[in-house]
């Protein structure tokens, strides 16, 4: 069932980069870069610790949007820029509204934030395209 979406309708998603769900990223993305698995080599380049995965921060922001588009849509693109690094252990908080609809397509905005000072670590945007069909054009 596909919800109904209005210009500036939002969700948000907070959630803690654990060490424990870091590791499963690294199992399941394979990346054994020397920032998000060695806290010295972390802090050998300047920070507080192991990095949590951007790609781990951006799937908060598809919590966000799958909450927004309901099962009827799905993520036909989706694009982030990382302002700055987000150190395993802190709290963040994806942001998804919608900016344009047209037809059954919506455009969002993402912003991620790191809690608790708000400081904005990653912006981006996606389109939810219905997900019956074949949608090539987002």
């Amino acid at each position: 069932m596909m919800n109904q979406l209005t210009v500036g309708q939002e969700f948000s998603f907070r959630k803690t980069m654990t060490v424990a769900e870091q590791a499963m990223f690294t199992g399941i993305s394979g990346n054994m870069g020397g920032l998000y698995v060695d806290a010295l080599r972390a802090r050998a380049e300047g920070a507080d610790g192991p990095v949590a995965f951007e790609l781990a921060l951006g799937a908060l922001a598809t919590t966000a949007l799958s909450r927004l588009g309901g099962s009827g849509r799905r993520i036909g693109r989706i694009a982030f820029d990382f302002a700055t690094p987000v150190s395993v252990g802190q709290s963040v908080e994806a942001l998804a509204r919608v900016t344009a609809l047209v037809g059954r397509t919506a455009t969002c905005s993402i912003e991620i934030r790191r809690n608790p000072d708000a400081q904005v670590v990653a912006t981006g945007e996606a389109v939810l395209v219905p997900f019956a069909g074949n949608h090539t054009d987002v």
